[in-house]
C-alpha cells in the first residue's frame, strides 16, 4: 500500500513531499523551496527507469529532479508529516505543471 508525507529540511528550506511504495521505495516526490514553495522537482521513479534505459536520463532529470535513491527506512533525521493522496495529487500536479514549463530549471539555475 502507498503512502504520502512530507519532511522539511531546514539548510535547504526545502519541503519534500513523497509517495512511497509497501517497500518504502520513493514512487513519486516533489520539492517545494524558499518561502514562496518554488517547485525544483516533480520526480517519478517509474519515468527515472524509463529514462536510463532509453539513455535519456541526464534529459529527465534536467527537467525533473531526481526521486531519492534509498528506500525510506534507512533515511536519519527526518521528520514526516502524514499527507492524503489529495495533499499530494495538488502538489504533485502543480509542480510537474512548472517542470514542464521551465520554471524548475530558471530556479535551479540561478536565473
Amino acid at each position: 500500500m502507498r503512502h504520502w508525507f512530507r519532511s522539511y529540511w531546514t539548510e535547504e528550506d526545502t519541503w519534500f513531499y513523497f509517495e512511497v511504495d509497501t517497500d518504502g521505495w520513493v514512487t513519486r516526490q516533489v520539492d517545494l523551496q524558499g518561502p514562496f514553495e518554488q517547485p525544483i522537482a516533480a520526480a517519478s521513479l517509474a519515468e527515472r527507469q524509463a529514462a536510463q534505459a532509453a539513455g535519456t536520463l541526464a534529459d529527465s532529470e534536467k527537467e525533473f529532479g531526481a526521486t531519492a535513491e534509498l528506500p525510506v527506512q534507512d533515511w536519519d533525521g527526518h521528520e514526516p508529516h502524514d499527507l492524503t493522496i489529495e495533499e499530494f495529487e495538488t502538489a504533485w500536479l502543480a509542480a510537474r505543471i512548472a517542470c514542464q514549463a521551465g520554471a524548475r530549471n530558471r530556479a535551479t539555475d540561478g536565473a
